[in-house]
């Protein structure tokens, strides 16, 4: 893509700018941490269980 004048590098430029600032979560993003939280849960679960299978062993 060959930009022809200063104006488009202008448009180019203000347009990252707005990407850069967007702060609002979308649904994917949302989607995304509930997911990290299930895993993370998920794996506190495990490793409780884990622990409890050691401690009748014991």
């Amino acid at each position: 893509m060959q930009i022809q004048s200063p104006a488009s590098i202008a448009l180019l430029l203000m347009m990252s700018f707005g990407l850069a600032s967007c702060s609002n979560d979308g649904p994917v993003e949302e989607a995304g941490e509930t997911v990290d939280e299930a895993v993370d849960d998920l794996g506190d679960g495990v490793e409780e269980v884990l622990e409890d299978a050691e401690d009748a062993v014991d």
